[in-house]
């Protein structure tokens, strides 16, 4: 099989006028992105929703401690930004995880 030239010219030209075949490429777009959200309650107690954030996300305690009291002064908490499958699982395993230790924590994900 013969390869394909970069360049083009017409039989009825001379080669002085060459031109230059582009193949365009679609560009990608990246996937949105997901911000988990915590929601203040006057219910659940802080060292279970420290013990949520080290457990579902991965944080330190002093990391954990300091989201746990925004949510607490603020009513509300961005927890981190994932993908959506990701955003919606870590949303269904604490709401799962408050609803099993009786609860009423909730956790939400909104498009960034």
């Amino acid at each position: 099989m013969a390869a394909q030239p970069f360049f083009m010219t017409s039989d009825n030209e001379d080669d002085s006028d060459v031109g230059i075949a582009v193949k365009t490429r679609a560009r990608t777009k990246r996937p949105p992105l997901y911000k988990v959200l915590l929601l203040n309650d006057d219910y659940t107690p802080m060292e279970f929703v420290v013990q949520i954030l080290e457990q579902f996300f991965g944080l330190t305690h002093a990391q954990a401690f300091e989201i746990m009291l925004t949510v607490h002064k603020k009513g509300v908490a961005v927890v981190g930004v994932f993908s959506h499958e990701i955003a919606e699982t870590k949303v269904t395993q604490v709401m799962d995880f408050a609803r099993r230790h009786q609860h009423p924590l909730q956790c939400t994900m909104e498009k960034e």
